[in-house]
């Protein structure tokens, strides 16, 4: 099921249209360029392509691979990370 959103861009196309060029101003600006570049540099560091993992931002700064889907899904863009637990 897809979300509310993504069903609201399907319905509205001239909506869409203009959140895909405000996107694509907002990802051109340094800052955002800055951000992903150092995102696709950790991604090479760990050799993470096509295994189902995120690299996962923590609060203090350092990044873990988690499952994609709990990544993404954790508090909607708090940066949050539970330490592992020890066996």
């Amino acid at each position: 099921m897809a979300s509310r959103t993504s069903e609201y861009y399907k319905k509205n196309p001239k909506a869409r249209k203009k959140r895909l060029e405000q996107q694509k101003k907002y990802q051109k600006q340094s800052h955002r360029v800055k951000a992903r570049v150092e995102l696709n540099r950790i991604n090479r560091k760990v050799g993470k392509k096509g295994d189902g993992k995120d690299v996962s931002h923590c609060e203090n700064g350092k990044t873990r691979l988690e499952s994609a889907s709990k990544n993404r899904a954790r508090n909607r863009g708090k940066l949050k990370c539970k330490p592992k637990k020890k066996r």
